[in-house]
């Protein structure tokens, strides 16, 4: 349960921050729901309480939790399949819509890994931008620190 004024995170949409809770009548049924606004874009969206859990709304990680994401990100012996770029693709979105921000860092860590390797397609550089946003925006808030020092941390793991 989220309360006004929590930051939360909605798979493949990022950090949000709770700005109210409304009740709203829909086929003559009250219904409460999370107004949350993403902080990377401004969209605002409306989340049922009712079956936010199950939609993957979640809290922040723990700061003690960020030295797995770290982990995961410098994990350099995986085996990325020799699949076709768009079969990757929907693998990768997959794990970015769990909204579990470890499957984010292994999409980021793959992606990385294979740009050093190969020209990614427009749509993956698309999703490793992504990814590195989520992340970027989930652990500084975690971690209590500024954006574009978590984003130089991450870019230091991949040189």
């Amino acid at each position: 349960m989220f309360a006004k004024g929590d930051m939360a995170v909605y798979p493949a949409h990022g950090v949000g921050l709770i700005e109210t809770i409304e009740t709203q009548t829909i086929n003559g049924v009250d219904q409460r729901f999370y107004v949350m606004k993403i902080l990377d874009n401004d969209m605002t969206i409306m989340i049922p309480i009712a079956t936010s859990s199950k939609f993957g709304l979640r809290a922040i990680i723990p700061q003690e939790e960020v030295a797995k994401v770290i982990d995961i990100l410098k994990e350099r012996d995986v085996k990325i399949t020799a699949q076709t770029w768009n079969r990757r693709y929907r693998e990768y979105m997959e794990k970015i819509k769990t909204g579990s921000v470890f499957e984010v860092a292994v999409v980021l860590r793959d992606l990385f890994l294979l740009k050093e390797d190969k020209e990614l397609s427009y749509g993956e550089r698309k999703m490793l931008d992504t990814a590195k946003n989520l992340l970027v925006k989930e652990l500084s808030l975690a971690k209590q620190t500024e954006e574009a020092k978590i984003e130089q941390q991450i870019e230091k793991l991949f040189c």
